[in-house]
């Protein structure tokens, strides 16, 4: 995928969390432009990746299992509560009424997923540079509520049938990815007993 297409739908996505309407227009909503959004997966996996060998870490110093197999699980756990979701709305976009927000949808949340993973990398930097400071979970916690409502942000204009629908719809969509991942997380033993 060619780098001005990826800065036009990073570009749209920004404008939408920002909450304006016209940034739709940067994103490529055609079929191509759908499957091309998932394509962010790649984007987004350097400073995923970098976040699992940290948590590996410090799940394998705690007899967890060795490093490289924890972040295989821990990769297959943040795909699955990024890929399953959207599955789910596919079956159920049609019966919910929101069949022609579904694409637009998706390709939306695919690139922005890219800006939040790489707003999360300053934490995780800490994480890795002073593991016993508790600034880079301050900071984490902090770009998480940000990106949450950035991401509520984006999903009601996107979502476009207002904003008791759209925070509806957003939350939904949080407590199932929350959910999945949660669930994936117990499935592929990574969750401590500590």
């Amino acid at each position: 995928m060619p780098a001005g297409d990826v800065q036009h739908s990073l570009a749209g996505v920004w404008r939408l969390m920002l909450g304006r309407a016209d940034g739709l227009k940067l994103l490529d909503l055609t079929a191509d432009g759908f499957w091309n959004s998932f394509r962010a997966i790649l984007l987004a996996l350097p400073p995923l990746a970098l976040g699992w060998v940290s948590y590996a870490g410090e799940l394998a110093a705690t007899g967890y299992g060795e490093r490289p197999a924890l972040v295989f699980r821990l990769f297959l756990a943040e795909m699955g509560a990024w890929l399953l979701p959207l599955v789910i709305l596919a079956l159920l976009a049609r019966h919910i009424g929101l069949a022609q927000r579904f694409v637009p949808y998706v390709v939306a949340s695919n690139w922005a997923s890219v800006i939040f993973a790489w707003a999360m990398l300053p934490a995780v930097l800490m994480r890795l540079m002073m593991p016993e400071a508790g600034l880079a979970e301050m900071v984490s916690i902090f770009v998480f509520f940000l990106s949450l409502f950035f991401s509520w942000r984006m999903t009601v204009v996107v979502i476009d049938r207002g904003a008791a629908i759209g925070t509806a719809f957003f939350f939904a969509m949080l407590m199932g990815a929350i959910t999945l991942l949660i669930w994936l997380q117990e499935m592929l033993g990574l969750v401590p007993d500590y």
